[in-house]
């Protein structure tokens, strides 16, 4: 895995620049099995770099532009009328791809949010009664514009619970910015260079059997005791109006399987751990009002959280 990663890492690098964040989150929960929340400006190269995923990956990619007027049928398919056949078929909608971007979420109303649930918990769409598969691996990268809230849906708990972690993207350096404008200031075509310049190093079949393997890394029952302090700690934080759910604890364990694999190691430690906690806690915790006057940020209080916990000797 860690041979993999560092390949993974080194095509993404020829067209994509920088966001080590998002790379390392994005892969992290690829591989155990996740999905993520991105929290960004546009124009950061979002839609360039889930299109250079998937050709590195081998893998389908596709883009939904949630609207107000978005329907959930406009995501999932639905029946329509053969003339020859006098019957209903399903067609299916632009769900039905590996790595799905659904950019800026947060503009659709609640139906529509509430269509993505069972497809990202389950891998599968139904529709009058009958069960569609969406294809394996399947990663949600899901966008919100954290500047503009207006005509906007906050994403209820449910929802937010579903995605592994919740990523922050800034803007780049300068040095990054100026790559940036030399690489992407030609007026190539982006399927040429896609094509001509990104590798494609494995595929979808080779991608599952990796996820398994990650699944198999050791995580001893210290860290296991660990991860349940971090978690039990964010519903007693004084800060917090609400803590993490199991299902957190979950992503803990996962991620820090993965993270472990790709550094090359068939255990977990704590650093793993720690590594992946903001970003798998940040949008499952609630600030106080309290909290929220005095200008704190979750992920600040996560931080005290985390360094309050014993660490354990392994």
């Amino acid at each position: 895995m860690k041979r993999l990663y560092a390949a993974m890492t080194n095509e993404i690098a020829k067209l994509y620049v920088g966001q080590d964040e998002l790379v390392l989150g994005t892969l992290t929960a690829l591989f155990s099995g996740g999905h993520v929340l991105i929290e960004s400006v546009p124009g950061l190269g979002k839609t360039l770099f889930v299109r250079t995923l998937g050709q590195v990956l081998g893998c389908e990619n596709g883009r939904i532009q949630f609207t107000a007027d978005l329907m959930p049928s406009d995501i999932t398919g639905a029946p329509v009328y053969d003339m020859q056949t006098s019957e209903f078929r399903f067609r299916p909608g632009p769900v039905f791809t590996q790595f799905l971007l659904a950019d800026e979420i947060n503009r659709s109303p609640a139906k529509t949010h509430a269509a993505l649930l069972e497809i990202m918990q389950e891998y599968r769409v139904t529709v009058d009664g009958t069960s569609h598969h969406v294809p394996q691996p399947f990663l949600v990268m899901a966008t919100q514009n954290p500047l503009e809230s207006e005509g906007t849906y906050n994403l209820p708990e449910a929802q937010l619970d579903r995605f592994m972690f919740k990523l922050r993207v800034d803007y780049p350096s300068a040095q990054q910015e100026a790559e940036i404008l030399k690489m992407h200031s030609r007026q190539l075509d982006l399927n040429d260079r896609l094509k001509s310049e990104v590798q494609t190093i494995t595929g979808p079949e080779q991608v599952r059997e990796a996820i398994k393997l990650c699944a198999e890394v050791r995580v001893e029952d210290s860290l296991v005791d660990y991860i349940n302090k971090i978690v039990r700690a964010t519903r007693n934080w004084p800060a917090f109006h609400l803590g993490a759910s199991p299902r957190a604890g979950l992503a803990l364990m996962q991620s820090s399987r993965t993270l472990a694999a790709f550094h090359g190691r068939d255990y977990a430690v704590p650093d793993d751990v720690v590594e992946v906690a903001i970003p798998a806690l940040r949008h499952r915790v609630q600030l106080s009002a309290e909290a929220e006057i005095e200008g704190r940020t979750s992920d600040e209080e996560l931080q005290s959280l985390i360094r309050g916990i014993e660490v354990p000797r392994q």
